[in-house]
Parts: structure tokens; C-alpha cells; sequence
């Protein structure tokens, strides 16, 4: 299940996607999160989905990677889409019995509310499998350098961002690392009832948190060592430089959230 965790990896290429400026993706994500909450109708959902297909399909993201993300996420679909199809009021019954009861729009509402959980956790993957932590970094504190004036601390804010994106990958390999080893020493950790799987879980939390505390600290001192310190007045080897490329693409998240306005306005 560790192993399935695939956000804040990043797969290198030379795709258009790729190319990107990463102050324009990470404002296509947000365009495209805004877009899938204003779906109203399943033309909508079909539209979002191609776009979808589309980015990752010029992306050259396999999309056995998007699915294989979503492994770790099927327990809060599953109470996401229960949750909707058990408590959504209504008067149309699909099924009936006691207390159980089932309607057309509660079936309507629970694959609604799944394609947009998936839909909004595959667009967000897209974003880190494409774009380095390096560059999210820079065009996170590019976006938010106005707020400076406000004396916002926008570089340590995205340079905690690089931070913890970079270190997501690390983690699950410690605590793989540190579950294989607890494994060869005997431990039980896949069998049992919930509480005593839970319990088994506590040899494995105190020597993760005890290695993050020590990688956070060698990068404190590494960073010290090398007199490290941000803000202004540091360059940067890469300079940040939209394209055509760029505009084109604002032209089509434009052009998708025009397309699911008017498939909502006409309840396609």
C-alpha cells in the first residue's frame, strides 16, 4: 500500500506539459479544481474527464500511475460514496427496507461526489508528476511575491512546501524500510482486529518520527553549514519565462470552464 503513494514524485520528460511554466500549472490547477466544483451536469463530468485524458495522454503519464495513487484513498471514496447514497433525502426510492433507504438522487449524488474526489486527486497528481519541487517552489513564491508588501513570509512558505513534497517520497521509504525490518523480527502487522493491527503500528511510529527529527535536523545544519539564506537579494540558475505555450494554455482552461458553464446553463 506504501508503495502506492505517488504524490509529490515527479516523473521527468520533455512534454509540452513538462515545458509548462510552473506558475501557469499550478494556476491551471487551480482553474481545474474551481471547474470540477462547478459541475452540475454529467456532460460536465464528461468534459472534465476528457480534459483530463488529454493532459495525460500529451503528458506521457501512464494512467496505471494515477490509478495506482488512488489505492490509498479507495477507504474515504468508499465512506464518501456510502455516506451519500445512504443519507441523501428524497421521495424517488430505489430500494427501501426499515431504516435502509436508497434513492435515485442519492445514487445520483454518490458517483457525483466519487468522480469528483478522483477527478480532483488525479488533477493534482498531474501537477507533481510533471513539474519538480524545485520549480513548484519558484513558481509559488513568483505568484505570491505581491503579498510582500504585506509582509507575508512567502519565500519560507514556499520553500516549506519544496520541503515537505520532497521529503513525502522519503518517508514512505523509511517507513517501508522500517516495516520490513519490524516484519523479519516477527511482527504481525497485516492480521488481527483493527485495534490490535493499531497497536502493532506503535513499534513503527517511534523510530519514523525519530528518523524525520534526524533528517530535519541534517538539513538544518546542512543548510547552516552552507551560511544558507533566503528571501531577497538570492538568485536563482533557472529563470522563470512564459511562452506561446502558456497562453495557449490559459486559452484552454478558459475554454473549459466557458464549456462546463454552458453544459450546466443547458443541463447536459
Amino acid at each position: 500500500m506504501l508503495k502506492d503513494i505517488t504524490l509529490g514524485q515527479y516523473f521527468p520528460g520533455d512534454t509540452p506539459v513538462h515545458r509548462l511554466d510552473p506558475r501557469t500549472k499550478l494556476i491551471l490547477t487551480f482553474v481545474y479544481i474551481v471547474a470540477v466544483f462547478l459541475v452540475g451536469s454529467w456532460g460536465g463530468y464528461g468534459l472534465v474527464i476528457a480534459a483530463l485524458a488529454a493532459v495525460t495522454a500529451v503528458s506521457r503519464i501512464r494512467p496505471k500511475a494515477l490509478l495506482r495513487g488512488m489505492k490509498p484513498l479507495i477507504f474515504i471514496i468508499i465512506f464518501t460514496a456510502v455516506l451519500n447514497l445512504f443519507f441523501t433525502p428524497g421521495e424517488d426510492y430505489l430500494f427501501r427496507w426499515r431504516f435502509i433507504k436508497i434513492t435515485y438522487t442519492g445514487v445520483d449524488r454518490a458517483i457525483s461526489m466519487v468522480l469528483r474526489v478522483m477527478l480532483l486527486v488525479s488533477g493534482t497528481f498531474l501537477l507533481t508528476y510533471t513539474t519538480s519541487p524545485l520549480a513548484i517552489t519558484d513558481g509559488l513564491e513568483r505568484l505570491l511575491s505581491p503579498l510582500k508588501k504585506l509582509h507575508v513570509p512567502v519565500y519560507e512558505f514556499s520553500l516549506m512546501m519544496c520541503i515537505a513534497l520532497r521529503f513525502i517520497p522519503l518517508l514512505i521509504e523509511e517507513t517501508d524500510r522500517i516495516m520490513s525490518a519490524q516484519k523479519a523480527r516477527g511482527a504481525d502487522l497485516e492480521t488481527g482486529t483493527l485495534p490490535e493491527r493499531a497497536r502493532a503500528l506503535l513499534p513503527l511510529l517511534i523510530p519514523l518520527f525519530v528518523s524525520s527529527f534526524r533528517r530535519a535536523d541534517e538539513l538544518a545544519l546542512a543548510m547552516e553549514c552552507r551560511c544558507y539564506n533566503g528571501g531577497e537579494g538570492r538568485t536563482r540558475m533557472k529563470q522563470l519565462h512564459m511562452a506561446w505555450q502558456d497562453g495557449a494554455a490559459f486559452l484552454l482552461g478558459a475554454l473549459l470552464v466557458a464549456g462546463i458553464l454552458l453544459l450546466r446553463r443547458l443541463g447536459i
